[in-house]
């Protein structure tokens, strides 16, 4: 089996407090390869940034003090069109989720694993942090991250995240 991880790509990210063009542009190429893998039927994950109303007393607050993703709010939603059942939903509080490994591990009792693939928002913060949770959590499994199907806070974070990523044998695609 393969897993498909599909980070944040929710409202705020994409045309919310903290949306950019990029973020808009990669919808339809996520949408697709979320149809590509239930169509072979594999995994498909989600994550979802999830923050409370005290987002801006928390330590991340104080170093991006952009409200958003607020529990129950339209921006904390993924977006319209995204195919999604809500016990696929990872809510975590940060960037990285241990929980998503727990998740992975639940469902495909881990011998299964083929391939870990992430798409998704953003490339230089949550998709690195949470492919380099998967590649420690799942060493001898191959990580994929599809470029095209990422967006960074720049065109050029997002770069810079995906040579970082290379770098530590995560496949770019």
């Amino acid at each position: 089996m393969k897993v498909l991880i599909v980070v944040d790509m929710q409202n705020d990210f994409i045309d919310g407090a903290l949306g950019t063009k990029e973020a808009a542009a990669i919808v339809e190429n996520v949408k697709d390869k979320i149809h590509q893998y239930k169509m072979e039927n594999h995994l498909v994950l989600f994550t979802r940034d999830t923050h409370e109303s005290d987002y801006l007393k928390t330590r991340e607050g104080k170093y991006l003090p952009v409200v958003h993703c607020i529990r129950g709010s339209k921006g904390w939603q993924i977006k319209d069109g995204l195919t999604v059942q809500e016990d696929m939903i990872v809510d975590k509080p940060t960037f990285g989720s241990f929980d998503l490994v727990d998740q992975i591990r639940a469902f495909t009792k881990e011998s299964q694993i083929e391939a870990i693939e992430l798409v998704g928002l953003c490339t230089d913060i949550c998709v690195i942090s949470n492919a380099m949770i998967c590649k420690a959590a799942f060493p001898e499994v191959d990580i994929l991250v599809d470029g095209k199907c990422c967006a960074g806070v720049t065109p050029e974070s997002h770069q810079i995240a995906l040579k970082a990523m290379e770098m530590c044998q995560i496949i770019i695609l």
